[in-house]
């Protein structure tokens, strides 16, 4: 449900998931829907992601105390399967059924499925409930859906107390084979702030920057992407 791209991984339908396998993926655009567009690009490849968790998930829930999270664009469910594995209750949603069914498959192969819920969910057409411990959206990116809603649901789906993680690329620093041709899916840690309005309530900002990650591109070749990264508190 997010877009992963092989820069690095995007899929919502945008969702970047770290180590995508090489060369280039076809976003089936001129499709009618999030689910076809979706399911059409998983469907070229038996595997698209390396099954990795994110990065800066890693990074910033390392120390959290483990309760209900929920992964936003779960794709193939390397974030999911991480969270299971360090103690969290998981749903994760994606738009795609074909991705879904993989990370189901996956999550079978380790001893933590019994934590996750898999659920086909386009977010253009889903209300959240403020339940969750830990709402992370990473790489929410997509032609189908602005960004500043889909960083709004994400926020609205967080219970008082719980952490926000919202991390996506940055418009100025996508490395140059990126696929990647319309900035305005993309937002720096200031947009991020103004369209979460993050200086007033309910929200205690913990991290908001943008940081630097190495990447491979689809030759071999390496490269240096830029993303923007928020952690925060909602106040209980």
């Amino acid at each position: 449900m997010t877009e992963k791209t092989h820069d690095g991984g995007t899929h919502q339908h945008g969702h970047q998931h770290e180590g995508a396998q090489q060369g280039g993926l076809n976003l089936h655009k001129d499709a009618d829907n999030a689910v076809d567009m979706w399911d059409g690009m998983y469907r070229e490849r038996a595997k698209i992601w390396s099954g990795n968790p994110n990065p800066q998930l890693v990074a910033e829930v390392a120390g959290l105390k483990p309760g209900k999270a929920l992964d936003l664009g779960s794709g193939e469910g390397g974030d999911a399967i991480w969270l299971a594995q360090q103690g969290w209750t998981v749903t994760a949603l994606d738009v795609s059924a074909v991705a879904l069914e993989r990370a189901a498959a996956h999550a079978a192969q380790t001893d933590h499925a019994d934590k996750i819920i898999w659920q086909q969910q386009d977010l253009a057409e889903w209300t959240p409930e403020p339940v969750f411990d830990l709402v992370s959206a990473q790489f929410l990116h997509s032609p189908l859906l602005p960004w500043r809603d889909s960083v709004a649901l994400a926020a609205a789906a967080v219970a008082p107390g719980g952490t926000l993680l919202i991390v996506g690329h940055h418009p100025h620093g996508l490395p140059s084979w990126s696929h990647h041709h319309d900035s305005g899916m993309f937002f720096t840690p200031e947009q991020l702030a103004g369209a979460l309005r993050l200086d007033r309530e309910p929200w205690f900002v913990n991290v908001l920057t943008d940081r630097a990650r190495t990447v491979t591109g689809p030759n071999g070749e390496s490269g240096t992407t830029l993303d923007t990264v928020l952690r925060a508190t909602k106040h209980a």
